[in-house]
């Protein structure tokens, strides 16, 4: 057993910055594999509208424009692209050689005005899990509008509401547990997922205070820790399954978005991070990566 903090990384240490954009709102951080060590790391820039891809092997980076905001990417488990969360409704978008290019419409939840979606991941068996939140959630007075959904072959629910802006769905190696966070209340839960899809034991798993900012995306390594963005906090923390904190580590830009897993042994470490509102930092909007010692899970594809 691992003592706590023994790999733990401070001061930009292994850090490497493998993208020089400067992303507005970067997130939805996707691996997706090829043969050797082919590969490729997708990511959006929310408020540009944009859809990035970074080549493994070269360490070369594309970018196209969109016609819609794009929140987030998962690939179909029928090959033939990706489902993608725009800001108002759900796509069926393929990656093509020239760009992305939008099928066709996907089954979508209605959301109050002003509301648009925000994150999501697959489990084990395939359900697609993705959250909304509020734009205006500061200026409204209401907050609290964001809602967390499940999409599979029995079609489409809505399994808690009440969050300000929801984020960063992980799913645990064993697939019986759901991460979920409220960046706005600084919370992140955990629910109990059964075989049938179904939530229970909502509870509150980690809180975050003053300088550590707001828990952004997320995703679990294969030992079962959970990686979580800190948004405003300048870092991704590593948490045991029982919420005990792990490792640390600080990134040179405050507004830490997201992070998953990639590379050909999906041993690296991918994060995204945010511009907007930090025009004196430097690094802010860029895409970092880091091999943390330990590796994550593939991704698991929309099979619904």
């Amino acid at each position: 057993m691992r003592l706590a903090g023994e790999r733990r990384l401070v001061e930009g240490a292994m850090i490497q910055r493998i993208w020089r954009g400067r992303a507005q709102l970067g997130g939805g951080p996707l691996w997706c594999p090829g043969q050797g060590e082919a590969g490729r790391l997708l990511f959006v820039d929310i408020l540009r509208r944009a859809l990035y891809v970074h080549d493994f092997a070269s360490g070369t980076t594309r970018g196209w424009p969109l016609e819609e905001a794009c929140c987030w990417l998962v690939p179909r488990a029928d090959g033939d692209g990706f489902i993608a969360g725009l800001a108002s409704r759900l796509v069926h978008l393929r990656l093509e050689e020239h760009g992305p290019r939008i099928v066709d419409d996907w089954v979508t939840p209605e959301e109050p005005a002003g509301n648009r979606f925000n994150d999501a991941a697959v489990d084990t068996l395939g359900r697609l899990w993705f959250g909304s939140m509020s734009e205006n959630e500061q200026e409204s007075g209401e907050p609290g509008q964001g809602a967390l959904y499940r999409l599979d072959g029995a079609g489409l629910r809505r399994v808690d509401h009440g969050y300000g802006v929801a984020n960063g769905p992980a799913v645990s190696p064993d697939g019986r547990t759901l991460y979920h966070s409220d960046t706005a209340a600084g919370i992140v839960y955990a629910y109990e997922l059964a075989a049938d899809g179904e939530l229970t034991g909502k509870r509150e798993h980690l809180r975050f205070h003053g300088a550590q900012g707001y828990p952004d995306g997320m995703t679990c390594d294969v030992e079962g820790g959970l990686w979580v963005a800190h948004w405003g906090g300048g870092r991704v923390s590593r948490f045991l399954p029982d919420g005990t904190l792990d490792e640390t580590l600080l990134l040179p830009a405050s507004r830490v978005t997201s992070c998953t897993f990639g590379g050909p042994e999906l041993d690296q470490l991918y994060i995204t991070t945010a511009a907007d509102g930090r025009d004196q930092e430097a690094l802010a909007g860029s895409l970092f990566r880091v091999a943390p010692g330990v590796r994550g899970l593939a991704s698991p594809m929309f099979s619904a």
